[in-house]
């Protein structure tokens, strides 16, 4: 009688168990419009192979047990009694509940991380290989599972780069922006040590870095509002780039690159690729940099693209050619941003000798930024530089200072940052003011108004060298 009573109960809990199972089953395939309270009863009898009834109880004593494992946060020995069954379920009814494959690596992983032979810490590494590639047979998902499997792979076999490559390619191809970033990492690892082996080309290399580059910015700006996950994005996109440093010198990129833009040079995203590529490796010296941005700037001009430009033109010396791109840069600009770009092309006017519309630049500028005292010493700089243009004789060739210490005493006043800067103006030209007797000769006295004329037309206080 106490037998039968056992039998009846270890039945009811199967029973039960099955029960559970079956609706944690549905809810995975029941759409967003099936009422809660519906149950649904398994729709594919066959899934549970030649002998359900069996599969049904090692599916609900693996699941039990495995259950009871995970409430002890993964530490009682129930993961063995867990495992027989799960491994019948495995090979007899393979299409019997997507949790074989959910809950399967998580205790092969247990054991082969306490396994102390190499030989079977090996099977188990074939093992899980095994479980990805049933899951992908029985319920699809092939991309995100293969993301899976790569990582395994490399972590569990780092020489196994070779096998691991093809894997996480293929899965990058199928889930794009929606890959993990973890097997963004290890899928560069093994193009690196593909690369290291002489297995694939540079090229190739930069191209899986470009692809990566571009799967990471989207998620940090779709996850923009969630700080844990961008610095998640960051770090992996941090970590892979200290892996491509050196992989990539500009020499390299500019012969694989050059060829293609030579080809296409009105390819808009080969174009882009180009000047990015280059830019982040620091490569904006080169000629192929300078065409493409160029190239790209009369296909879809933006003040960003004729800001670079201008830059670029101005570190080559070709000032007048850069003006008018930095005048198309000052459209769409914030005021800071504005002022910053109407005191560069202030600072171009200045190198051009062009000083009266060099100042006209930098007086708008400093209307922008009124606490700029950089702007300040500029236009002193220019005045200090006119002593030739503007005098011709002892006393005019020397007044032009008088206006420029103005300049550098108002910059100290209102920018402590640049004081030390203008205090070694103000000493300097100091000493270039006109001697007394100079002053007397032209019938003037110390403190009387004076306009310095020329292109400069600015009052100032008559001054002698001490």
């Amino acid at each position: 009688m106490k037998e039968l009573i056992k039998i009846v109960t270890i039945s009811l809990i199967l029973l039960l168990a099955f029960s559970s199972l079956i609706n944690a089953e549905n809810s995975l395939r029941t759409n967003a419009n099936t009422p809660a309270t519906v149950i649904l009863l398994p729709d594919n009898p066959q899934k549970y192979g030649e002998d359900s009834v069996k599969c049904v109880t090692n599916l609900s004593l693996y699941r039990e047990f495995y259950k009871q494992w995970r409430a002890s946060e993964f530490t009682s020995s129930t993961v063995n009694d867990a495992i027989g069954p799960w491994r019948w379920v495995f090979f007899n009814c393979p299409a019997a509940s997507q949790y074989t494959y959910i809950d399967g690596p998580v205790m092969i992983e247990h054991f082969l991380r306490n396994e102390k032979s190499e030989d079977k810490k090996d099977k188990y590494v074939d093992t899980l290989m095994m479980i990805y590639d049933q899951r992908i047979e029985n319920f699809g998902r092939e991309g995100y599972i293969l993301g899976r499997k790569g990582t395994d792979l490399l972590k569990y076999r780092p020489d196994a780069f070779k096998e691991a490559y093809p894997i996480f390619k293929r899965s990058v191809e199928l889930q794009g922006n929606e890959s993990e970033s973890f097997v963004l990492a290890y899928y560069f690892r093994s193009v690196t040590q593909m690369a290291d082996e002489n297995l694939i080309e540079k090229i190739t290399v930069l191209e899986v870095y470009d692809e990566l580059n571009q799967i990471m910015d989207y998620n940090i700006e779709a996850n923009k509002d969630d700080a844990d996950v961008v610095a998640s994005w960051q770090n992996i996109k941090g970590s892979i780039d200290v892996a491509f440093e050196p992989y990539a010198t500009c020499e390299d990129l500019v012969s694989i690159y050059q060829p293609k833009f030579d080809e296409n040079p009105e390819d808009i995203n080969l174009l882009r690729k180009i000047t990015k590529m280059l830019d982040n490796k620091g490569c904006t010296d080169t000629q192929l940099f300078f065409d493409a941005s160029i190239q790209l700037n009369k296909l879809d001009p933006s003040p960003t693209s004729n800001l670079m430009i201008g830059k670029m033109l101005i570190k080559r010396e070709k000032y007048s050619e850069s003006l008018p791109y930095l005048e198309k840069s000052i459209e769409d600009n914030n005021e800071d941003q504005k002022a910053d770009i109407l005191f560069l092309i202030s600072k171009v006017h200045q190198q051009l000798k062009n000083y009266s519309t060099a100042r006209r630049y930098a007086l708008q500028s400093l209307e922008l930024k009124p606490n700029n005292g950089n702007i300040l010493i500029s236009i002193g700089d220019m005045y200090a530089s006119s002593s030739s243009e503007c005098g011709d004789n002892e006393l005019t060739k020397k007044v032009v200072y008088w206006v420029a210490v103005d300049k550098y005493v108002r910059a100290k006043q209102i920018d402590p940052e640049v004081a030390e800067i203008a205090q070694s103006r103000i000493a300097i030209y100091s000493q270039q003011f006109p001697s007394s007797e100079t002053i007397f000769f032209y019938n003037l006295t110390e403190g009387d108004d004076y306009t310095v004329e020329c292109w400069i037309n600015e009052k100032t206080k008559v001054r002698a060298f001490k």
